[in-house]
């Protein structure tokens, strides 16, 4: 059967899933290598259950170890529902958490700035962090 002549043009389907298949898997690609470098992170600080890095929600009770800030810290990401405020605060603590969590690394806190708001060189200070000979 024709689906061409079915259905019209199915070009902008392809190009539809072969988008979709492109953001899978650089979405995969990313959560591999952040996942990675958290763990090696919480390795580094010698901070337990490591592994938890591995694990949605999991990774932000992680990094509340490694930060050295209460669990309970991990609540504002409700505070993300609410429209700009929120989002705001939301964006602070997490910011905090990279702060605390750079200087344990013994880096710069400002180092969360970039990782929070410079796309890919995000990735190569996060890098730095895990995985830095000393």
């Amino acid at each position: 059967m024709d689906y061409s002549t079915m259905y019209g043009n199915t070009a902008w389907a392809e190009g539809i899933m072969a988008y979709a298949g492109i953001i899978t898997v650089v979405g995969l690609a990313v959560y591999v290598f952040t996942s990675w470098a958290l763990m090696s992170i919480a390795n580094r600080t010698k901070t337990a259950n490591a592994w938890l890095a591995w694990i949605p929600i999991g990774n932000l009770y992680l990094m509340t170890q490694i930060a050295k800030v209460p669990w309970w810290t991990m609540l504002a990401f409700f505070l993300g529902f609410i429209p700009v405020i929120g989002s705001l605060v939301l964006l602070g603590v997490v910011i905090w958490w990279w702060w605390k969590i750079c200087e344990y690394c013994q880096k710069p806190g400002w180092w969360s700035l970039v990782i929070a708001f410079v796309p890919i060189l995000n990735f190569v200070f996060l890098g730095i962090m895990a995985w830095e000979k000393k």
